[in-house]
């Protein structure tokens, strides 16, 4: 009897639905995308219509052999990649291949990888959504054109091996600009002053100065603190009013993507793409027990907080039997959906919420643990009732002046008996607006209008004034920048974290201290951008490309349209940078720092990491420095700073420091020149080899080239020449990804093991100069 075939894009989503479906099926994974753009040429016939020639990517071909193969024999085949539009365009690719089959081909939609669901939605399969697939053609031919013609431009007037994005340069603009906000502060002097008060019954609460004769007071300077002390002395601290009422707190929504990576940021520490990759492995099912593979949440990249009715019934019987009746609203929570939201999809959710964190904590890695609890109070949590809360204020009247104190009592827990809300909180500082009078943690006695308090003098006096300054904006972090890109219509919500990991392996940004800074690169390239594209890059005009992409899945514009309204100004503007663009790859500035080897005055120059001082003698004289320049030009050198290591020297035994050469960081011994030993630096990433141990380090051949090999050589023989990046591979779980490089495509991060074929998106470019269109 012919078997039906299911093909997935997972091998774990595969195996999952091997063990739901049973032997009346095949199950086979594409392993994500078998067809794409060639690398080595545009693809893209831009005199007919934009057509994009797609070919099977490299190491593809056998996957999709197997898969035509199987076609051939089975009774009924089933497209089940994930429902959105990547997942829609791999099912299309997949049945271009297979157009002898015919009507035998259907697609299938899983939500979550339940046995139910599964089995349900064999029952109902549809056709393939051209307009969903037209929405992914449009986004790839668009990021296709500006990546592989705005590139070479970059190479020719910045640096080889630089690349654009379209979405991506316009992330790294908000950076940019916010650190350009940050530049432009002017730090401003205020003042706060405290009275710590005691009434009649404990505690004893602290009120801050609020107003002066009934309007908001701010006090600006050292001498205006010092006026209102001497005011104040002697003055009489009385109750002169008392508010008090019932605030009522309202559950969130069970979590969209956008939600979900703010919040993992936020209370786990946990970038998006790391978020991403473990809700992903949380989707296709992970081992438990007896159960064997299960899915444990549903679709992972959604904009729609719709609860599925059975899911809905389930949760409302949980909380009602855990929790009690006080904790279960009459009516079920609704909550507004975005209006590009497909209804189809659900709010990432638990597939079962019998399935509480705890009796999973054994099946689950430490961070999947926290991300599906996360997930799951979350979940339960938006069903529960609101909190209830009692917020008092009192406002105490010393002579002309007003304090005030103001506390919160929980009366009632509710919803956040399970979840509670964070606030992103600045992390430079209070703000020139902020009202120093509320902190809602205050527990307050209780007091009477008319009461006198007395002035309390603890370790420090009952009045106490202190200095503020007010702070620049924060710099993003992941949270902070989700935010922003979703408030602003900047990619969606499934692109977030691979547009925040592209551009810090491009080096655009950086982080320090949890927060995302451009590097000298980024604010270079992106002035460049912003000044000669400034159409391309507008944050405005990418929302506006966004909604036209849900435009074209909605079925209601051409993708050909778009993509033409958006080539022929950009083509415009490409044509002008060509002449106009600053060329920087030859720029040299004259300073007045001499070069300690020879002498000669340094010049500035403009290098792979960014400027630095060079000898104009090169190659003579070959020697560099990092440097800074001062407010008012002056350029400073910078000596560099010797960071001692915990690694020892094999010879002599002294500490090895971390140093930086032309091929990169790499370890030598501290008492350099009388022992000359180095050691190169562990990359992070454990030799793959069973049994080994070992760590990959970096090395280099007798001809420069860099390989990379096991520490435990010659014990270990294991060697690789491209880059091992210490991620495992979301697809199929290989302990590492590499980075490889081709002049064709510049830089890219692939899967280690070459059958998997995960490739992470990115923006072509091209070797040549300049491209000559079609």
């Amino acid at each position: 009897m012919a078997k039906s075939l299911v093909i997935v894009e997972s091998p774990t989503k595969a195996k999952t639905l091997s063990k739901y479906l049973g032997r009346n099926y095949q199950v086979l994974a594409s392993v994500g995308h078998l067809k794409d753009l060639p690398k080595s040429k545009l693809g893209i016939d831009l005199d007919h219509n934009f057509d994009p020639h797609y070919i099977v990517i490299r190491g593809k071909s056998k996957i999709l052999k197997e898969i035509k193969a199987a076609a051939k024999k089975a009774k009924e085949v089933f497209l089940a990649p994930d429902p959105d539009r990547e997942g829609e365009a791999i099912a299309w690719h997949i049945a271009e291949e297979l157009n002898g089959n015919g009507n035998n081909v259907h697609r299938v939609l899983f939500n979550e990888i339940t046995e139910k669901a599964v089995k349900r939605a064999l029952k109902t399969p549809g056709t393939i959504d051209m307009n969903k697939v037209n929405a992914q053609q449009a986004r790839r031919v668009l990021d296709r054109l500006v990546g592989y013609l705005l590139s070479p431009l970059l190479w020719k007037k910045v640096r080889r091996g630089l690349s654009a994005g379209r979405v991506q340069s316009v992330a790294v603009r908000v950076i940019c600009e916010r650190e350009a906000e940050r530049e432009a502060f002017q730090s401003e002097e205020f003042w706060t002053m405290t009275a710590t008060l005691e009434g009649q019954q404990p505690p004893i609460f602290q009120a801050k100065l609020h107003a002066a004769q009934g309007e908001r007071l701010t006090i600006r300077t050292t001498e205006e603190a010092q006026r209102i002390l001497q005011d104040l002395e002697g003055a009489s601290f009385v109750v002169s009013q008392i508010d008090q009422k019932e605030k009522r707190r309202n559950p969130s929504a069970p979590f969209v993507t956008s939600r979900l990576q703010q919040d993992s940021a936020r209370k786990l520490r946990f970038p998006a793409k790391k978020t991403m990759m473990l809700a992903q492995r949380l989707y296709e099912g992970i081992e438990i027990g007896a159960e064997g593979q299960v899915g444990l949440i549903t679709y992972m990249r959604t904009d729609s907080t719709r609860i599925a009715p059975e899911a809905l019934d389930e949760l409302r019987g949980y909380i009602h039997e855990t929790f009690g009746p006080d904790y279960l609203p009459a009516q079920p929570n609704i909550y507004k959906t975005q209006k590009a939201a497909q209804e189809a999809h659900e709010a990432i959710r638990p597939t079962s919420a019998q399935r509480d964190p705890e009796s999973l904590r054994a099946f689950l890695e430490p961070d999947m643990y926290k991300l599906y609890k996360l997930i799951w109070n979350r979940f339960v949590s938006s069903q529960m009732t609101q909190g209830q809360d009692l917020v008092t204020q009192v406002d105490v009247q010393a002579k002309t002046y007003t304090f005030r104190a103001s506390g919160t009592v929980e009366k009632f827990d509710g919803y956040r008996r399970v979840y509670r809300e964070e606030v992103e909180q600045p992390a430079e500082g209070v703000a020139l607006e902020t009202d120093p009078s509320t902190d809602t943690n205050l527990t307050l006695p209780n007091l009477t209008v008319g009461e006198t308090l007395s002035l309390v003098n603890t370790t420090q006096a009952g009045l106490v004034p202190k200095q503020h300054f007010t702070q620049p904006p924060p710099r993003y972090n992941e949270a902070l920048l989700i935010r922003e890109m979703e408030e602003k219509g900047i990619g969606r919500p499934s692109t977030y974290a691979t547009i925040i990991s592209t551009i810090q392996d491009r080096h655009y940004v950086e982080k320090e201290e949890a927060r995302l800074r451009p590097t000298e690169l980024g604010r270079l390239v992106n002035d460049r951008l912003v000044s000669h594209f400034p159409k391309v890059f507008d944050v405005e005009f990418t929302a506006k490309m966004e909604n036209e992409l849900d435009g074209i899945e909605e079925g209601e514009k051409d993708w050909v349209t778009a993509v033409k309204d958006f080539y022929q100004p950009f083509m415009k503007d490409l044509e002008s940078a060509e002449v106009n663009m600053e060329d920087l790859k030859g720029k040299e500035e004259p300073t007045d720092v001499p070069c300690d080897k020879c002498g000669k005055l340094m010049i500035i120059k403009w290098g792979r990491h960014g400027h630095f001082l060079a000898c104009p003698g090169y190659p003579e004289c070959k020697s560099t420095k990092e440097f800074k320049k001062d407010e008012d030009g002056t350029v400073q050198v910078v000596e560099p700073q010797v960071e001692i290591t915990d690694e020892v020297c094999e010879k002599c035994s002294s500490p090895m420091v971390l140093k930086r050469g032309r091929f990169g960081n790499f370890l030598a011994c501290s008492q350099y020149p009388e022992c000359k030993t180095t050691k190169p630096l562990k990359l992070g990433v454990k030799c793959p080899v069973e049994g080994c141990g070992g760590d990959l380090v970096q090395k280099r051949t007798k001809k420069g080239k860099n390989f990379y090999s096991c520490s435990k050589y010659p014990t270990c023989t294991f060697a690789i020449w491209d880059k091992p990046v210490n991620r495992p591979c979301p697809q199929c779980q290989s302990p590492f990804l590499v980075e490889k490089y081709k002049k064709q495509t510049g830089t890219k991060v692939l899967c280690h093991n070459q059958e998997c074929g995960y490739e992470e998106e990115g923006q072509e470019v091209q070797e040549k100069e300049k491209l000559t269109s079609q």
